[in-house]
């Protein structure tokens, strides 16, 4: 954990603290205004946020105080109750609750928030801030700071603020500040000396738009910047006098009960505004470290009761100011508290000096932060992730812009609610159709949580399953069925499917569910699939399992059932002689399971009288039908004996590996040293051509090897009993080529199992 006073954190932190100071100070102000409170409870709210929630707070990156989403609530409540004093109270009983849901772990409803929403709620702020700033950057200050609704109180809008600046109320010294501040960020975001400075470009544009404002001032006339274009902070006649700022509430209000719905709206409304803020600036932060929401509420609730206890406006986390923070390069939240002790600092002693801080200056850094918040990537981003993430990321965005922070959330989370709803209608399940060795299987895997909303999606299903059919419902991965799934797929299974001839096996439910494990079909070889099937319907299933490995769809399988039902006996369809390169599992590579086939593994995939006698063995005593030699591309045997025989060197010496020699001999008639030769002359490429092409003739020379030196294999082949095909597996795709008589790609057959 990053150590709050460490010696290299506290520079940055103090130095992006400044930063938020700057940004927040208008800020508190501003939705202090907007919110019809006194200006003074602003700032207080945004010094009890940054001191007593940025101790409490678990969260590194996150600056709390008064929230623009808020305002139109704290208006609403000031009017109703009668008094800001009677409003106070409210704001205790609010933290008091607030405290109580953090104790009960609801934090953890954060988790539950699409990232989608979230994103958009970050694309939106960024684009109210560069909305809402453009008339301040040009001296439009009609409206305070902190004002950040589409509907704002003198009955204009967002766009229409925006062009009535084109009537002419534009400021000539404000818009110099303002677009001199924007060249100064820029320059420090693009030129890495100054990216790299210690001292951060918001600093230094407020600094620079003091002294450009002071030199205007010298100017006079439509140059000057005045008082209505600065900040405008509340100034005491003395440090006696400031605490005559505090406000106490008005505890008589106790048995009102409007006091007591106020207090829930407003813990529910900054809980839930906190929350989303936390999710959204943790994703923000460069360390992706995770906040801890229920500590947070907490948090959160005690700053609240202080607020209300000494007349400030209730707080949550706000992302306008935590996104500044991350972007000053804040390391800890003791940037957020020295954000805060500076905000005292300067309403006890500095007033004066605050005031002199152009309006201009601090919309310049606003809207360099909304450009980031917002920027172009993010939107390709979602674009990229499909409708499903970029639908609800974008309704959010714009109902945000469009009415105000609260209700575009409940919008945008409205519409995530939605289209998680049409997710689970129409694709709450996984169907796969899957071919085992007793013929193809639908295979429904139920998800994690199975709720009655997925109850209509699966009722189609298993009542569009035409007859013949055979049904796997799998549960492995479910944590949680909904007694009305249960009770369908149970209704299901006794009754419906065997009135419409479909067979239902079960697997993966729960004791507590009374469905047992019941498979009905054969995802192992047995004694009666043996015998039924063909060789050319072995080489089918073998050829579609390395499809399926190719794809990444392979089977799921019950390897402790397969243990258990193939302990006493095996009957296996198929005998692979296999090389032991270690890329060519053969059971892998054909998406086989336990009992399935015999596999027989030697360097170059040769004969030898051990390995026939075990292939012999699966023929004649097994009973498999087929014989499949896989040989495999950049063999390292067939490489091996390319180059040595070419070459005319002698095993032994050459490798260090006495036995080798059996193997390089098995071979050797595969290779023609003319071949060789030309094809070295022409370089390495030529020569890997070469060992593929020996490789391949060396399959097809194991193969007639096997039926040329057994009796029993001939005989069976003969019969029509049993098959000996050569393959060829690329170690770079993972396909096998199935290869026929003449070592050419063999033509693919269906024959369909026949079913018992």
């Amino acid at each position: 954990m990053t150590s709050l006073f460490s010696p290299k954190t506290i520079p940055k932190d103090f130095l992006a603290g400044i930063v938020v100071f700057l940004v927040a100070l208008p800020l508190c102000l501003g939705i202090a205004i907007a919110s019809d409170a006194p200006p003074f409870a602003g700032v207080l709210a945004g010094i009890i946020g940054g001191i007593v929630v940025g101790a409490l707070s678990g969260s590194h990156t996150s600056v709390s105080g008064p929230a623009a989403g808020l305002t139109a609530i704290v208006a609403a409540q000031i009017a109703l109750l009668g008094s800001f004093e009677a409003f106070l109270l409210a704001v205790v009983i609010g933290g008091v609750l607030q405290i109580g849901l953090g104790i009960a772990r609801a934090g953890a409803l954060s988790a539950f928030f699409p990232s989608s929403v979230i994103k958009g709620l970050l694309a939106a702020i960024g684009v109210i801030l560069i909305l809402k700033q453009i008339p301040h950057i040009v001296g439009h200050d009609n409206d305070p700071e902190g004002e950040m609704a589409f509907s704002q109180p003198d009955s204009k809008n967002t766009f229409s603020e925006i062009l009535s600046i084109f009537d002419g109320d534009i400021h000539l010294g404000a818009l110099v500040v303002g677009f001199l501040s924007i060249l100064v960020l820029l320059m420090w975001e693009k030129i890495k000396p100054l990216k790299r400075s210690v001292v951060p470009g918001p600093l230094v544009v407020v600094l620079l738009g003091v002294a450009v404002s002071v030199y205007l001032r010298s100017l006079g006339g439509k140059w000057e910047i005045t008082s209505t274009h600065l900040v405008q902070f509340p100034v005491a006649e003395s440090t006696s006098a400031f605490f005559s700022f505090f406000t106490t509430p008005d505890f008589s209000q106790f048995s009102n009960p409007a006091i007591y719905i106020a207090g829930v709206t407003i813990a529910i409304v900054a809980s839930l505004e906190t929350l989303l803020n936390l999710e959204a600036v943790d994703k923000l932060d460069p360390q992706q470290r995770n906040s801890p929401p229920s500590r947070e509420l907490v948090a959160q609730g005690v700053g609240n009761v202080v607020a209300g206890l000494i007349g400030g406006l209730p707080v949550t986390s706000v992302i306008v100011r935590s996104s500044v923070n991350v972007d000053a390069g804040g390391k800890t939240k003791m940037s957020a508290i020295f954000h805060a002790v500076l905000l005292l600092l300067c309403a006890m002693f500095f007033p004066f000096y605050i005031n002199m801080i152009p309006l201009s200056a601090l919309a310049a850094i606003l809207i360099v932060t909304g450009f980031k918040l917002a920027s172009p990537t993010l939107f390709s981003q979602m674009w990229k992730q499909g409708r499903y993430q970029f639908a609800p990321f974008i309704i959010t965005l714009v109902a945000i812009v469009m009415t105000d922070l609260l209700i575009g959330i409940l919008i945008g989370l409205g519409v995530s609610v939605l289209f998680i709803l049409n997710s689970n209608l129409r694709r709450p399940i996984r169907r796969i159709v899957e071919t085992h060795l007793d013929g193809d299987i639908v295979h429904v895997e139920l998800a994690n949580q199975v709720s009655f909303l997925n109850r209509a999606a699966l009722h189609k299903l298993l009542g569009e399953s035409p007859r013949g059919t055979h049904l796997l419902i799998d549960a492995t991965e479910s944590d949680y069925i909904d007694p009305d799934i249960l009770s369908l797929i149970r209704d299901y299974k006794l009754n419906t499917a065997p009135a419409r001839g479909v067979t239902v096996s079960l697997k993966g439910f729960r004791d507590k569910y009374q469905l047992q494990d019941e498979i009905q079909f054969a995802d192992y070889s047995t004694r009666e699939l043996q015998d039924r099937v063909t060789p050319e319907q072995v080489l089918s299933i073998l050829r579609e399992g390395n499809r399926r490995f190719v794809s990444g769809n392979r089977l799921s399988r019950d390897f402790g059932r397969q243990v258990n039902a193939t302990a006493s006996g095996q009957t296996p369809l198929a005998a692979v002689l296999s090389c032991i390169d270690s890329r060519v599992p053969a059971e892998l590579v054909l998406d086989v399971g336990l009992g399935d086939i015999f596999s027989v593994r030697v360097a170059g995939n040769v004969i030898g009288t051990k390995s026939l006698g075990s292939i012999e063995y699966g023929v004649t005593v097994a009973g498999v039908k087929l014989v499949l030699v896989m040989g495999h591309t950049r063999c390292g045997a067939v490489t091996a004996a390319v180059n040595l025989v070419g070459t005319n060197q002698d095993v032994t010496k050459a490798t260090g590996c006495p036995h080798l020699h059996a193997i390089i001999n098995e071979i050797e008639p595969s290779v023609d040293r003319d071949e060789f030769r030309a094809a070295s002359a022409q370089g390495e490429s030529y020569v890997e051509a070469v060992v593929d092409e020996v490789t391949v003739r060396n399959v097809m020379q194991t193969v007639e090897k096997i039926k040329s030196r057994s009796q029993a294999i001939r005989t069976a082949v003969a019969s029509g009993q049993l098959m000996v095909v050569g393959a060829i597996y690329d170690v770079a795709s993972g396909k096998i080529r199935f290869l026929d008589d003449a070592g050419q790609e063999r033509t693919e057959l269906t024959p369909a199992v026949q079913h018992a």
